[in-house]
C-alpha cells in the first residue's frame, strides 16, 4: 500500500539519520582523545619574562636562554609538520580523507594556537629586539605552520558540508537512499570546487571522487553476493540488482550532469578529470549487474512459463519439474565463481561464464518448445489450456516460448471437442437415473445435473469469444455446431421432465393434502379392555407430499413455473414442518413413555391409557393436513400425555420403593459366621453355628419390616390408581399378584444363593471352625462327635429355608397378609412362602448336600486319626501285668535300655507330628491327643525306672552281703 511504503521510508530515514548522528559523536570523541593524548607543548621559559622588551633584549643571559627556548620551539614545530606532512588517510573511502584532514587541523591547531600566547609573543619580541640570528630561521617555520594549519581547516570546514552524504553513501540502510543521495552529493561537490581554495585543483578533487567511486563500487560488491544472490526471493534479488546497476550508472550521470551545469556556467573551472580512475571499474561493475539482471530476468521467465498452470493443462508435472531443476542449473556455475565477478582483471572468466549460460538458455528454450508441442495433443482441460494462453499474453515469458504458444489454439479446440464428446456421453448414459446432489428431489436434480453439464461445456465457449478469431476459423464453426446439437438435446431432457412432473403433481397434490395425520399399528389383535402395548401411531405426513414441495422450491429457483396449489403449500413448508416435528415428538415422548411399562403396570393403567387413546383419535380419523386445528391437537395430546406421565412417574417411585425393599432383602446374608480369634485359634463348631443363629434372627426381624412396608406402598399405588385404599382394589388384583411373584422369586433367590455360598465354604480350602481330638481309652475319637457336628450343620441348613416361615402370603386378589387358619386337630397353620420354597428342587439339592459334604470332610479327618492307633499298646495293655512279667524274667540292663529308648522314642514321635490338621473348612486341633500320648509313654518310662531300681536295689544289697560274707571270713 502507498501509506504502509511511505511509513516504511519515513522510518528509514530516522535509523539513517540516528546511525549517522552516533557515528558523528564516535568520531568526535575519537578526536578529543587524539588531542588529550597526543598535544604537543611548546616548552616555556624557564626565567620571569616580566618587564619591558628593550631591557630584557639588553640583557645577555637572558637573551641566551630565551634563544635556547626558542631553537627548542623551532624543532618542535619543525618535527611535528614534518610528522603530518608524512601522514596519508587512514582507508580507501572519502570519510578516511575528512578523518585526515581533522586530525591535521587538530594537530597543527594546537601549535598555531600556542605561538599566540603572550608569553611566546613576548619571547619572540625579545628575540627581534636583540638582533638574534635566529629571526632569519624563526619566520619560515611560522609561515609554513600558518599555511599548513589554514588549509587544514579550510578543508575540514568545506568537507564537512559533504560528510552526510558520504556518511549516506557508506552507512545508508539500501540503494534508494545512494540513489537519493548522489544527485545532492555532486551538487555539494560543484559548491566545494567553486568556493574551496585547496579543493578547486584537479590533484585534490581528483582523489576524493576517486574514494568515492571506491565507496560505492565496495558497497555494490557487499550487496550483490553471487553465492546467496539466487537463493533470495527472486523479486528480492532482481530489485538488488537493479539498484546496484542503477547506483553505478547514476554515479557516472551525476558526474557528467554536473560537468556539463559546470561548462554551461561559463565561470567556472571545468573538470576535466581522469575518467578511467573515476569510472573504469563502476562501468564494468554496471556491466555485471546488467548481466545479473538479465539472468534473473530470464529465470523469471522459465518460471512464469512452467507455472502451476502448465503443469495443470498438461497433466506432466514430472516433467516440468525436472525441466525447472534444469532451470534452477543454470546458476549454479555462477554461485561457485573461484573468480571475483566484479573484478575487471577476471573478465574473461566472466565473459566465459554468461556465454554458457546463454547457451543451456537455449537448450531448455528448445526442450520447452518440444515439451509444449507434445503437450498440447494431450490436453486435460481446454478452458485451463485458454486461460493460460490468454495469460501468457499478458506476462512476460521467453519470447521463443511464447510464440510457440500462441499456436496451440486449435490444439485447444480439439480437446473442447473432447469435452463435449465426454460431457454427452455422460448425459446420454445416466439420461434414465441421472446422479443428484444430495437433498435435491428427482425432477429438480435431474435438471440442475443437466444443466450443470451444460455449464461446463458452455462455460468454456464463452471464454473462447473473448478471442473471435478461434471461432471464426473452419474448427471453431465445427466445434460451435457440436455444441448448438448437445445443448439442443439437453433442453428436451429438461422440457420433457418438467412436463411430467406437472401432470404427475396436478393429479397426486389434493388426496395427499387429504390423508389423516396419524396412522395407526398395532402387531397384535386390539382388545379395547386392554392397553395395547405393540400399537405404534406414526405421522401421516407422505413422502410423496415432502418430495411435492422440495420440487417447487428447486424447479422455481430454477426459473419454472409451478401449480397454484403446489406453491401454496410450498410457501407453508415451515408451518407443516412445525406441525409434523410437534407431532412427531409428541408421539415419541408418548412411545417412550409406553415403553417404560412393564405387563402388569399396562393392565394396571388401561383405563388411563384408553382415555389417553380417545384424545389421540380423531388424529387418525378425521383430522387432515388441511384442517385449522391441528395446533390445537398437538397442545390437547401434550397436556393427556404429561397427565399420564405424571401418574406413571408416582407409579414407577412406588415401585422403586417396592424394588429397593427387595433388593435389600435379597442381598441379606443369613451365614454369617464369626472371624477367627488369631491366626492359630478359630471358633469351635458349636460356637460357630450359635453365632451364625444369632446373625440370622437379627437379620430376619429387617427382612420381615422391609416384607411388611410393600403391602402400604401398593395400597398408596390404589389410591392413584382407583383413589381407594382398601388393600384388595380388584383392579389391581393382577397387580398384586405381580409383586407376589417378585417376592416369591427375591426369598428363592436368597436361600438358594446363600446356600450355595455356605455350600462353596464347606468345600474351601479356608477353615471356618475347629474341632479337638481327644482319647477315650482305648478309642481316639472326636469332640464334638461326627454325629453332633452333622446334626448341627443339619440344623443350620434347615433354619436358612425355614426363614421363609417368617413372609407371611396375601389374600387372593390383596395385599393383606392371609390370618392363621385352623387345620386338622384344631392347629393353627400360618399361610407362608415355605411350603412352596422348601420344594424347590434347586434349593432340596443344596440343603441335603450341604451336609453330606461335611460328613464327607469328617470322614477323611477320621481317616487321617488311624495313624494315631499305632501307639494303641500304650493304654490298652494293664501296664501293672505287662511290668510284673517282665521283672519276673529278671532281665539285664541291656534289656531295660532297650524298653526305656523304645517309649522315649515314642515321645520324640509324638512332638514332631503337626497338632494341627486343616480340612478344608474343618481344623482339627491334635494337642489333647499329643499330650495324653506323650503323657502315658512318660508313664511307662517311669514305670520301668521303679522296676529297675528296685531289681538294682535288691543285686547291691546280695552283693555287699557276700562282701560281708567274705570279710568275715578272712
Amino acid at each position: 500500500m502507498p501509506g504502509e511504503a511511505a511509513g516504511y521510508h519515513s522510518i528509514q530515514l530516522i535509523r539513517d539519520e540516528f546511525l549517522m548522528n552516533v557515528q558523528k559523536f564516535t568520531s568526535h570523541i575519537q578526536r578529543t582523545m587524539q588531542h588529550l593524548e597526543g598535544e604537543i607543548k611548546l616548552e616555556m621559559p624557564t626565567i620571569s619574562v616580566e618587564g619591558e622588551v628593550s631591557d630584557l633584549a639588553a640583557d645577555p643571559e637572558t637573551v641566551e636562554i630565551l634563544e635556547q627556548c626558542v631553537i627548542n620551539w623551532l624543532n618542535q614545530i619543525s618535527t611535528a609538520v614534518e610528522a603530518q606532512l608524512k601522514k596519508t588517510p587512514q582507508g580507501k573511502g572519502p570519510l578516511a580523507e575528512i578523518e585526515f584532514w581533522r586530525e591535521r587541523s587538530a594537530t597543527l591547531s594546537a601549535l598555531y594556537e600556542q605561538t599566540k600566547l603572550p608569553i611566546v609573543r613576548k619571547v619572540l619580541d625579545v628575540i627581534r629586539e636583540s638582533d638574534s640570528m635566529l629571526v632569519a630561521n624563526l619566520q619560515p617555520v611560522l609561515t609554513e605552520l600558518f599555511k599548513l594549519h589554514t588549509e587544514a581547516s579550510d578543508n575540514v570546514r568545506f568537507l564537512s558540508t559533504v560528510e552526510r552524504y558520504f556518511k549516506n553513501i557508506t552507512h545508508g540502510s539500501g540503494f534508494s537512499v545512494v540513489l537519493d543521495t548522489i544527485p545532492s552529493m555532486m551538487s555539494a561537490l560543484r559548491m566545494v570546487w567553486i568556493i574551496s581554495r585547496h579543493y578547486n585543483r584537479d590533484e585534490r578533487m581528483i582523489p576524493l571522487m576517486e574514494r568515492i567511486a571506491w565507496e560505492i563500487a565496495e558497497r555494490v560488491c557487499r550487496v550483490v553476493n553471487l553465492r546467496t544472490l539466487f537463493k533470495e526471493n527472486r523479486a528480492s534479488a532482481q530489485n538488488k540488482t537493479s539498484d546496484a546497476r542503477n547506483t553505478l550508472k547514476l554515479w557516472k550521470k551525476a558526474y557528467f550532469d554536473t560537468r556539463a551545469k559546470i561548462e554551461a556556467s561559463g565561470r567556472e573551472a571545468r573538470w576535466e578529470f581522469d575518467r578511467k580512475r573515476l569510472f573504469e571499474r563502476t562501468d564494468y561493475m554496471a556491466a555485471i549487474c546488467q548481466d545479473l539482471c538479465d539472468v534473473l530476468q530470464v529465470l523469471e521467465e522459465f518460471y512464469n512459463i512452467f507455472g502451476p498452470e502448465l503443469k495443470a493443462v498438461t497433466g506432466d508435472p514430472k516433467r516440468i519439474d525436472d525441466v525447472l531443476c534444469r532451470v534452477d542449473g543454470l546458476v549454479t556455475p555462477m554461485e561457485n565463481l573461484t573468480f571475483g565477478p566484479f573484478s575487471i582483471k577476471s573478465s574473461q572468466f566472466w565473459k566465459y561464464v554468461m556465454d554458457e549460460f546463454k547457451i543451456e538458455v537455449l537448450v531448455i528454450e528448445k526442450e520447452a518448445k518440444n515439451f509444449i508441442d507434445e503437450s498440447f495433443k494431450t490436453l486435460r482441460s481446454a478452458e485451463a489450456a485458454f486461460d493460460m494462453l490468454l495469460k501468457f499474453k499478458h506476462i512476460r515469458s521467453r519470447e521463443a516460448v511464447n510464440r510457440q504458444m500462441m499456436m496451440k489454439f486449435n490444439d485447444i479446440l480439439a480437446q473442447y471437442c473432447k469435452e463435449i464428446d465426454i460431457i454427452n456421453k455422460i448425459f446420454v448414459q445416466n439420461l434414465e437415473n441421472p446422479p443428484l446432489y444430495k437433498n435435491h428431489p428427482p425432477v429438480a436434480g435431474a435438471i440442475y445435473w443437466e444443466r450443470s453439464l451444460f455449464f461446463r461445456i458452455k462455460h468454456t465457449i464463452l471464454r473462447f469469444q473473448e478471442v473471435q478469431e478461434i471461432l471464426d476459423s473452419d474448427q471453431g464453426q465445427e466445434v460451435k455446431q457440436k455444441y448448438l446439437e448437445v445443448g439442443k438435446r439437453m433442453k428436451e431432457y429438461e422440457d420433457r421432465k418438467y412436463e411430467q412432473w406437472m401432470e404427475a403433481t396436478e393429479q397426486a397434490l389434493p388426496a395427499l393434502m387429504k390423508k389423516s395425520l396419524l396412522t395407526k399399528s398395532s402387531t397384535a389383535a386390539e382388545e379395547p379392555s386392554t392397553l395395547e402395548r405393540g400399537t405404534v401411531f406414526a405421522v401421516n405426513f407422505s413422502p410423496a407430499l415432502r418430495e411435492i414441495i422440495n420440487e417447487t422450491k428447486y424447479l422455481e429457483q430454477l426459473g419454472f413455473t409451478v401449480p397454484e396449489l403446489a406453491r401454496n403449500i410450498a410457501l407453508q413448508e415451515d408451518k407443516f414442518l412445525r406441525y409434523t416435528d410437534g407431532v412427531q415428538r409428541m408421539l415419541d415422548h408418548y412411545h417412550v413413555l409406553i415403553g417404560t411399562l412393564n405387563e402388569a403396570e399396562s393392565v394396571l393403567l388401561n383405563d388411563h391409557s384408553q382415555e389417553l387413546l380417545r384424545v389421540f383419535r380423531s388424529g387418525y380419523k378425521r383430522l387432515n393436513w388441511n384442517s385449522l386445528g391441528i395446533g390445537d391437537y398437538i397442545t390437547w395430546c401434550k397436556q393427556a400425555i404429561g397427565k399420564f406421565e405424571s401418574l406413571v412417574h408416582q407409579i414407577h417411585k412406588n415401585a422403586d420403593d417396592i424394588s429397593s425393599r427387595l433388593a435389600l432383602i435379597e442381598a441379606t446374608n443369613l451365614f454369617k459366621y464369626p472371624a477367627a480369634k488369631s491366626e492359630e485359634e478359630l471358633p469351635g463348631v458349636k460356637e460357630f453355628f450359635e453365632h451364625i443363629e444369632r446373625e440370622r434372627a437379627r437379620d430376619v426381624d429387617h427382612m420381615v419390616r422391609w416384607y411388611l412396608a410393600i403391602g402400604p406402598l401398593l395400597t398408596k399405588v390404589e389410591g392413584l390408581v382407583v383413589h381407594t385404599n382398601t388393600g384388595k382394589a380388584p383392579r389391581l388384583a393382577s397387580y398384586y399378584e405381580y409383586w407376589e411373584k417378585k417376592i416369591y422369586e427375591v426369598l428363592t433367590k436368597l436361600i438358594l444363593k446363600n446356600l450355595q455360598s455356605f455350600n462353596s465354604l464347606i468345600l474351601g480350602n479356608v477353615p471356618l471352625f475347629q474341632i479337638e481330638t481327644i482319647l477315650t481309652a482305648p478309642e481316639i475319637i472326636l469332640h464334638p462327635n461326627t454325629n453332633e457336628i452333622y446334626k448341627m450343620c443339619f440344623h443350620c441348613v434347615r433354619n436358612c429355608v425355614e426363614v421363609t416361615k417368617h413372609f407371611v402370603r396375601w389374600m387372593n386378589g390383596s395385599c393383606i397378609e392371609c390370618p392363621p387358619q385352623k387345620g386338622e386337630e384344631e392347629e393353627v397353620v400360618v399361610i407362608n412362602f415355605y411350603s412352596d420354597i422348601s420344594l424347590n428342587p434347586q434349593i432340596v439339592e443344596q440343603a441335603v448336600m450341604i451336609p453330606q459334604n461335611v460328613h464327607r470332610i469328617l470322614i477323611n479327618l477320621m481317616k487321617y486319626l488311624q495313624k494315631w492307633k499305632r501307639y494303641r499298646p500304650l493304654w490298652k495293655l494293664d501296664k501293672a501285668i505287662v511290668m510284673e512279667k517282665f521283672a519276673a524274667k529278671r532281665p539285664p540292663c541291656v534289656a531295660y535300655d532297650e524298653k526305656l529308648q523304645f517309649y522315649s522314642k515314642i515321645t520324640y514321635e509324638v512332638t514332631r507330628h503337626p497338632l494341627i490338621k486343616d480340612e478344608q473348612c474343618i481344623r482339627l486341633q491334635l494337642g489333647p491327643l499329643a499330650n495324653t500320648v506323650q503323657e502315658n509313654a512318660k508313664s511307662w518310662v517311669i514305670s520301668l525306672g521303679k522296676l529297675l531300681n528296685e531289681s538294682a536295689r535288691e543285686e547291691l544289697y546280695n552283693l555287699h552281703e557276700e562282701m560281708e560274707v567274705l570279710n568275715r571270713c578272712v
